[in-house]
């Protein structure tokens, strides 16, 4: 590329623009914004054309265009996931602790009880309707107990959840928003 004198120039890896001074054996001096000379090469360097000019009526169609193609794009549920529910509550101990070491049955019980109750009382506060609570097969003492924390809300109603998903290991929870 070309440089003059006169030429405005970016320097390429660095944040310098500057005035081009003079050009002497492949060696460009360019006058920085702060005034100070420098020397470049050209393979360095990248002239800065003029700006384009807009007017105010060219950016608001383009504006309006955009705004248009925003609306057409509506998401579309197929009737699996629009009855999917929202939240999931893995209660595995594994999944709420990193280690189990010197606990007791009951305390791990006890910690997955309160995860579910907190997690519960945190989707009735955002009015999310469903929640599956993946509590594993094992002995059921979990599911049991799980069942019992549940009937003791008005406002809830459980089942299993859906068996091609989770198995036998989980409880779906649907919450009536306005009791």
């Amino acid at each position: 590329m070309e440089f003059q004198i006169g030429d405005k120039v970016e320097v390429l890896d660095e944040v310098i623009k500057g005035k081009v001074i003079n050009v002497i054996n492949n060696k460009i001096t360019v006058e920085d914004v702060d005034g100070f000379l420098l020397e470049f090469d050209p393979s360095q360097l990248v002239k800065i054309t003029t700006a384009i000019k807009v007017t105010n009526d060219e950016v608001a169609q383009i504006k309006s265009q955009k705004e248009i193609q925003k609306k057409k794009t509506v998401q579309i549920f197929k009737s699996k996931e629009r009855n999917s529910p929202k939240m999931e509550v893995d209660l595995h101990i594994h999944q709420l602790i990193n280690s189990t070491k010197g606990m007791t049955n009951f305390e791990m019980l006890n910690l997955q009880l309160e995860t579910a109750k907190r997690q519960l009382e945190f989707a009735m506060r955002k009015h999310i309707q469903k929640i599956v609570f993946i509590h594993g097969v094992g002995e059921g003492v979990l599911k049991e107990e799980l069942k019992y924390l549940f009937n003791r809300y008005e406002n809830v109603k459980f089942y299993d959840a859906d068996y091609q998903k989770y198995g036998l290991g989980a409880n779906e929870v649907y919450i009536f928003q306005n009791p």
